[in-house]
């Protein structure tokens, strides 16, 4: 890519990014050009649908999440490294509004441009439940399509400002009830009540 269609890409990325911050995914792709000081065929040309513009905003923060989980995996407490990487997931996802809407019907979607992308994300995550369940620290009837799911409801959650102040109890909720506290000879994939309701 030139230096000069880069530099034009990355002026709109800023912009969209700003956006979609304040208004969410569905603010108008005609208004993001308009405050990018371009045509909307302009925008189209670099990013021709609304997935593959958020694919590309997202697509450094998904590089991270995931490599990060790759890094976690030689942690020696898969269960706190477990919760670390799901509250930086949960994290960066309500950095623009309304995109987890897009990322959980991108999952199901091979066509949708951001497929891949949370397909590796996913995977990552799912890695480090396996982690943490081989060492009898997560419960083993979930997998990474639930943590996936959990991880998108709680953005949600983050997404809606009357219950945002309740976003990190409910995250602290959830992630108790995903690990068993401490690897011990309790039989495999039993809840613990301190976990449990």
């Amino acid at each position: 890519m030139r230096a000069d269609a880069r530099k034009n890409r990355d002026h709109l990325l800023a912009i969209a990014g700003t956006a979609i911050s304040e208004q969410g995914v569905d603010v108008s792709l005609r208004d993001i050009a308009r405050r990018a000081d371009v045509g909307l065929a302009t925008l189209l040309r670099h990013f021709p649908t609304r997935e593959a513009l958020l694919d590309a905003l997202l697509h450094t923060s998904f590089d991270e999440l995931t490599a990060k989980a790759g890094t976690l995996e030689t942690d020696d407490s898969p269960d706190d490294t477990l919760v670390s990487w799901l509250r930086d997931c949960v994290g960066w996802t309500t950095e623009y509004r309304g995109a987890v809407v897009l990322m959980a019907a991108a999952i199901e979607d091979p066509e949708s441009a951001l497929h891949a992308s949370c397909v590796t994300l996913r995977a990552a995550g799912a890695r480090l439940l396996t982690r943490a369940q081989a060492a009898g620290m997560a419960r083993t009837d979930i997998d990474g399509d639930d943590l996936f799911a959990l991880v998108s409801a709680l953005a949600w959650l983050g997404d809606q400002r009357s219950l945002a102040p309740r976003a990190d109890r409910l995250f602290d909720v959830v992630a108790s009830a995903i690990l068993t506290s401490t690897a011990s000879s309790d039989t495999e994939g039993e809840c613990r009540p301190r976990t449990c309701s």
